[in-house]
Parts: C-alpha cells; structure tokens; sequence
C-alpha cells in the first residue's frame, strides 16, 4: 500500500491552530524506513504561557457546563473518529509502525473511551449523610481543574484519548503532551474534538521537549492534575516536580510481564494465545507478556511450539497488508534491544528464534530466548520489544516467587486449568492486573493501573474519574 504523508502537524491553544512558523521543529519519522517525512513544531515558552491561560479560562466555562452537554461533545467527537478512523490510522502507520489493522482499531478504541466516557460521568454520586430533623450534610464530587496530560508514542491515540476521556467528561480543561514521534495521529484526535464543538479553551494541544514543557506546566499553579504513562524514571521526575505545587498525580508506568505456564494447560491453544499477544505492536506494550516461566515438564514442548510459530509471524511495513509485525517506533529501540539479547546470550541464553535486526528501518527479529538467567539484563530491566524470554520451574510456590521477585508489578499472566490454583495465582501475584488464560485485562469499563515502581492510580472504569474529582462536604443547620 502506497499512501503519501500529508499531514501538517501543528500545536492546538485555545481553539486555534499554531503552525511550525518561528519555532523551532522536530523531524517527524517513518519507522520502516529512516526517513523523515514531516516536521512538528515545538511550543516556545509563549505558547505554553498561552495554553495555561487558555486552561485557566476554559475549565471556568467547561465545570459550569452541563453533563448532559458535555457527553455530547464527547460522543460527537467518538462519532466522528469512527467516521476517520481508516485514514487517520494510516497517518499513525506512518508515525509508529504497527500494522495499519491495528492502527485502525486503536482509533475506534479512542472513541470507545469517548462515548463511554460521557456515559459514566452521569455517575459521578455524592451521598446526603444523617442528620437531625432541619440538618443537611451532602458529600459532592467537583472538577479537580486543569489537567497536564503526558502521553507515549506506543498507543499514541489510544492512550491520549484515555486521559482527555474521563478529564474532560469530568469538567476539567486539558493541557495534552502526546509525543512528538506522533504529532498527526494526536492532532487528528484533537481535531475530532474541535469539530464536535469543544469550546475554546477546554483542551489544548502542544509539543515540545519534554522535560522543558513538563516543567513549565507543572511549575505554574494552574495545573492542579498531572497524568503520565511512561518508563519509571521520568515518573519519578514528574513526582518531584508535582511536589512543589502538590499537585495529583496518576503514574502509569513500566511494567515486565510474567507469564506462568502450568503443566496443564491447553499446551496448544495457549501457544496460540500468547505468540500473536507478546509481538503485537513489535512489543512495545507495557503490559506485553515477556517473561514466560514454564513447568518443567513441559518446558521443551512449550519452548519448541513457541520458536515455530515466532518464525512464521511476517515482518515489514504496517501499511502491507501481508504485515503480521511492523518497525521498532524509533531509532533508539533496535540499538537497545540487540544489547539486551547480546547480553542474555553471553549470560548463557539460547536463541531458538530471531535475535537479529533488520537491514533498514528500526526493524528487530521476532525473538525468543530459552534458558535465560535471572542475572541476564533483560529478565530485570523491561525491553519494550518483540522478545520473548524463558526459564523453567517447579512448583506453584517457585513460579509465584519467580513472576513477584523484581519491583514491577503492571500486569502478570497465568495459564492453567486448575480453577484452585487459578484462585491463588489472582490473590498471590503482586500486580495490578492478572489475567488467567486470557490477555483481557483492558476494557473502558476496567480500572488499568500498577503497584509497586508500576505507578499508582487508576485509568479506565470508574475508578478511572476519581483522580480528576475532589470531595467536598457542605454542611447545613
């Protein structure tokens, strides 16, 4: 498939759209190939001024707006998006790499979350407490007000659309900083917005470095929420930043997934389940399956299936309809991932697939590495790539201690048919998330969130709203 970039990314503040003219740019990158095929402009200071302002006036206009108006934006925009989806899945082919199929229902994921959205926010209860005969006490829940919202590249759209969803359906403007790999994709989600009527102010869009626009934003008293998903170690940053205004914040974070394969499973059908699962989006998942501990009676036949069925997932650009896993998203991911599997593999690992990149692009192999140590890099540091690794165990208690024993606690995954065991799997295993013989632990109705150095806070679900609501009580004699 042949499609031309012609997207002109651009910066989004009080409902006006800032081009690249006088401010500095940033390539813009197609991942199958190398080559630049567009530039985003970076917000100067002004602009990030303005978009604060911008915030401050609209989240005074948008808390007085009715539920009822407000989810009607929201589902126009969720309407809209669907009607785009195809061609803005492209632009986000071109930007990230994933197979364009995949692009494209990441979009009508984004507008899932809309519409669902609007729907929950005419669930946002207090309660009226007990109280003697002439006596009022009423608990209610309000806006908690501007929102930085800081969004990856992995599901650009998607993910965006995760925070604006429940931000915006809650009453609270947005200052959105979705990354500069993917400028158009997120453009066209804010446009969308834009179209179905959002008033100016409300939602802003802006691009930048990201540690000179996370200070600037979080160091104005503004902003009184902050949203992130991303690695650990900017996390922790952003913590420290959101300390001086004490602002709230919601941490999606890293994550290294385990994956306990007991010996009696369906051997078949779960290696059919978990191969297409660990190479979706080459990887690049934070709750992608990644460190698959298996029962050593069937540690051989498991390992085996697994290598076969890895070499035939096809490799190429996400616009190909042939496409099974496209590029890396950027330049630096090959480059890490072939220094975490050199140094499994002179830990002692064996490669029974893949283990190389590719010719152009930021390609990698589909990978699988068998007997990997616990002192290899990659069983302790997450490699956010299209590589599986694997060692053997015993008992419950051993796979237990083994998927519990590094400080990532994201997503854990388990596969038996021992409905006891599956019960003490859910209780034991230190994650935020467990999915037993399924990998469907994400849906608009759930609560999506970490413990441990994961994050903390929930996306997703009801529980999704409370960190964009305070409490109040009003008392009344």
């Amino acid at each position: 498939m042949t499609v031309s970039y012609d997207a002109a990314p651009a910066l989004y503040i009080d409902g006006e759209w800032r081009s690249g003219d006088g401010r500095d740019t940033q390539a813009v990158v197609n991942p199958a190939t190398g080559e630049a095929i567009g530039q985003v402009p970076l917000a100067t200071a002004q602009d990030l001024d303005d978009a604060l302002a911008a915030a401050e006036r609209g989240f005074a206009v948008w808390k007085a707006t009715d539920v009822d108006a407000r989810g009607a934006i929201l589902r126009k925009a969720a309407e809209i998006l669907r009607g785009r989806a195809k061609d803005i899945g492209k632009l986000l082919t071109m930007e990230q790499g994933k197979p364009v199929a995949e692009a494209t229902g990441e979009v009508m994921g984004a507008a899932q979350i809309l519409d669902w959205s609007a729907e929950e926010a005419k669930r946002i209860y207090g309660r009226v407490l007990v109280r003697p005969t002439g006596q009022r006490s009423i608990v209610i829940k309000q806006p908690v007000g501007p929102v930085a919202a800081f969004s990856p590249w992995n599901f650009p759209v998607y993910l965006m659309a995760k925070k604006l969803g429940p931000a915006l359906a809650s009453g609270c403007s947005v200052i959105s900083k979705p990354p500069e790999e993917t400028p158009a994709c997120c453009g066209a989600l804010m446009q969308a917005l834009h179209d179905a009527g959002m008033p100016k102010g409300v939602v802003q869009l802006v691009h930048g470095v990201p540690d000179t626009v996370s200070r600037h934003l979080m160091g104005s008293k503004v902003i009184r929420k902050v949203s992130f998903t991303g690695s650990v170690g900017v996390g922790k940053h952003l913590m420290k930043l959101a300390a001086d205004n004490l602002q709230r914040v919601t941490m999606e974070l890293g994550g290294h997934a385990p994956v306990l394969i007991f010996d009696d499973c369906d051997l078949e059908k779960t290696l059919d389940m978990v191969v297409p699962q660990k190479f979706r989006n080459a990887g690049q998942v934070c709750v992608s399956p990644t460190r698959f501990y298996v029962q050593d009676s069937i540690y051989d036949r498991f390992i085996d299936g697994f290598a076969e069925r890895t070499k035939t997932i096809t490799t190429g650009s996400g616009l190909d309809s042939g496409t099974k896993m496209g590029p890396l998203a950027n330049v630096r991911r090959p480059d890490a991932i072939e220094e975490l599997v050199g140094d499994a593999i002179a830990s002692g690992a064996r490669v029974m697939a893949g283990g190389s990149r590719g010719d152009e692009g930021y390609f990698f192999q589909p990978t699988l590495l068998a007997d990997v140590p616990d002192s290899a890099s990659i069983m302790n540091n997450e490699p956010f790539g299209p590589v599986a690794v694997s060692a053997r165990f015993d008992t419950v208690e051993d796979a237990i201690a083994k998927a519990n024993r590094l400080p990532f606690g994201l997503a854990a995954f388990a596969f038996t048919e021992n409905g006891r065991r599956a019960n003490i799997i859910g209780d034991a295993i230190e994650a935020g998330m467990v999915g037993v013989n399924s990998f469907g632990i994400s849906g608009v109705d759930t609560p999506f969130g970490g413990v441990k150095d994961s994050g903390f806070g929930s996306e997703g679900g009801p529980e999704g709203f409370d960190s964009y609501l305070v409490t109040k009580v009003i008392h009344q004699a």
